[in-house]
C-alpha cells in the first residue's frame, strides 16, 4: 500500500524557506527523543549480560540477552518501516519507543520474580527501543538537501550520546535505588530505560508535526503531478538503487563486529576483577564513540565521500579488534581504547551506509526499504550477539576481538563490487 499523499503542482507545495523551517523543527525534536532513547538503550548494553549470567549461572550464555532484544529489534524494525510508510514518522517511532519502556520495565520484573522465561520475552521488547533509537536517524535525512544527508542524519544520531553515556554511570547508583526498593541491583538501570523509551516515545507523538516523512513524500508526489502538468509523464516509482544494497551491507558487517565484542566486555572485565564502575565508565566511553562523532563523520560523508568512510569504517575496526585482544585483562586504559575505536568503527560505517541507503531511494519506496535493511541489520547484531557468549566460553575474549577486526575487513571486496557496478561514486 502506497503511503498517503497530497498531489498538487509545485506552487501547492511548502516553498524551500517552509520545508527547511520544518527540517530544523524536525531535528530539534529528533534530538531531544535521541537524548532520552540514549538513556533507554543503555542498560541492555551495560548490564544484560551480566543480568543474564546472574540468572542463568553460566557465562556461556550471557550473549542471550543481546541476541534476544536485538531480535526483537529486528522485528520492531520492520514494523516501524511498515508503519511509517503508511502512517509516518511520528507514530512508528513513538510506538516503538514506547514499546521498548514496555519491555525494560518486564526486564525488572522478570528479575524481581526470577522468571527466566519472562526475562526473555521482556528482552524481545526491549529491542523496540533500540530499533526505534536507530530508525529516527532517517528523520533527519527526510527533507534534507542531497548535500546535506550525512549532516541531517549525523544530528539525530549524537544526540543520543548525551543519554547513551549518561546511562552506563548511573549503572551504581540505579543500583543502590534498585535494591532500596527490593530489586536486584543489576535490573536497576532497567528502571531508568523504562522511563527513558517511555518519556522518548511521548515527545515524539506530541511534537514530531508535520511528519517530516509524509511532507516529503507529499514533495515528491507534487512534483510529479507539475511534471504531468507541463506536458511530461510521471514515470513509476523508481527502482532501489544498487548502492542501498551497498549501504546495507557496510552497516551488517559493522554492526555483527561491534555487538559480538560489545557484548562480552563486560563479563571479560568482571573475570578479571573490574567493578561495575569500571564498567560503566568502559561502555560509556564506548557509547560515546558510537554516537558523539556523528556530526564530523556526517559532513566527512558529504565533503570526503562515501567510499573512504567505508575505509576507515573497516581501518578502525580492525583496529579496535588487534587492541582489545593485545590488552591485558587488568588494563583499563587499552580496553577504554579498544572499546572508544570500537564505537568510532561502527559509528563510520552505520552513517556512511545509512547515506548510501538515502542516496539509492526515493521518498515513496524509501521508509520500507529503510525497515527491511534495518531488520537485517538487527539480525546481524542478534547473531552477533549469542555467538559472542559461545566463542568466549569455547575460546578466549582475545579470539573473539581478533575475530571481529578481521571480520571488517571483508568490507574491501565490498567496495570493489560496489565500484565496479557504480553504486558508490569513486
Amino acid at each position: 500500500m502506497d503511503p498517503p499523499v497530497v498531489t498538487g503542482t509545485d506552487a501547492q507545495l511548502p516553498s524551500e524557506a517552509e520545508q527547511a523551517r520544518v527540517h530544523r523543527r524536525t531535528l530539534t525534536v529528533v534530538v531531544i527523543s535521541q537524548i532520552l532513547g540514549g538513556a533507554g538503550l543503555a542498560a541492555g548494553i551495560s548490564v544484560g549480560a551480566l543480568l543474564a549470567a546472574d540468572m542463568l549461572g553460566s557465562e556461556g550464555l550471557s550473549g542471550v540477552p543481546t541476541g534476544l532484544f536485538t531480535l526483537g529489534s529486528a522485528l520492531a524494525a520492520y514494523l516501524v518501516g511498515r508503519s511509517t510508510h503508511r502512517l509516518g514518522r511520528r507514530l512508528g517511532l513513538a510506538h516503538g519507543f514506547l514499546a521498548g519502556g514496555l519491555g525494560a520495565f518486564g526486564v525488572v520484573l522478570a528479575a524481581v520474580v526470577d522468571s527466566v522465561p519472562l526475562l526473555f520475552v521482556s528482552l524481545f521488547v526491549y529491542g523496540s527501543g533500540t530499533a526505534t533509537n536507530l530508525q529516527a536517524r532517517y528523520a533527519g535525512s527526510d527533507l534534507a538537501p542531497e548535500h546535506r544527508r550525512g549532516f541531517g542524519t549525523s544530528m539525530a544520531m549524537v544526540a543520543t550520546t548525551v543519554g547513551a553515556v549518561a546511562g552506563p554511570n548511573l549503572i551504581e547508583p540505579m543500583g543502590v535505588v534498585a535494591g532500596a526498593v527490593g530489586v536486584p541491583a543489576l535490573a536497576g538501570p532497567f528502571i531508568l530505560s523504562g522511563a527513558a523509551y517511555g518519556a522518548a516515545g511521548v515527545v515524539l507523538f506530541i511534537f514530531l508535526r508535520p511528519d517530516p516523512y509524509l511532507l516529503a513524500t507529499r514533495i515528491a508526489a507534487g512534483r510529479l503531478a507539475a511534471s504531468a502538468t507541463a506536458g511530461s509523464a510521471p514515470g513509476p516509482v523508481p527502482t532501489i538503487g544498487a548502492g542501498a544494497w551497498v549501504g546495507a551491507t557496510v552497516m551488517v558487517l559493522t554492526q555483527l563486529v561491534m555487538v559480538a565484542v560489545m557484548t562480552m566486555t563486560p563479563v571479560h572485565m568482571r573475570a578479571h576483577g573490574h567493578d561495575l564502575g569500571a564498567v560503566g565508565v568502559v561502555i560509556g566511553a564506548h557509547i560515546a564513540a558510537m554516537w558523539l562523532p556523528s556530526p564530523v563523520t556526517g559532513v566527512f560523508v558529504d565533503r570526503l565521500g562515501r567510499t573512504p568512510m567505508v575505509v576507515a569504517a573497516g581501518v578502525t575496526l580492525l583496529a579496535a579488534g588487534v587492541v582489545a585482544a593485545l590488552a591485558p585483562g587488568d588494563s583499563l586504559g587499552l580496553l577504554i581504547l579498544a572499546l572508544v575505536l570500537l564505537g568510532l568503527g561502527w559509528n563510520f560505517g552505520l552513517l556512511t551506509g545509512t547515506t548510501l541507503v538515502v542516496d539509492a531511494t526515493d521518498p515513496r519506496n524509501r521508509a520500507r526499504t529503510q525497515g527491511t535493511i534495518d531488520v537485517v541489520v538487527a539480525l546481524a547484531g542478534a547473531g552477533g550477539g549469542v555467538s559472542s557468549g559461545l566463542v568466549l566460553a569455547s575460546s578466549s575474549y582475545q579470539a573473539l576481538a581478533l575475530g571481529g577486526g578481521l571480520l571488517s575487513l571483508t568490507l574491501v571486496p565490498v567496495l570493489l563490487w560496489a565500484r565496479a557496478r557504480h553504486a558508490v561514486p569513486a
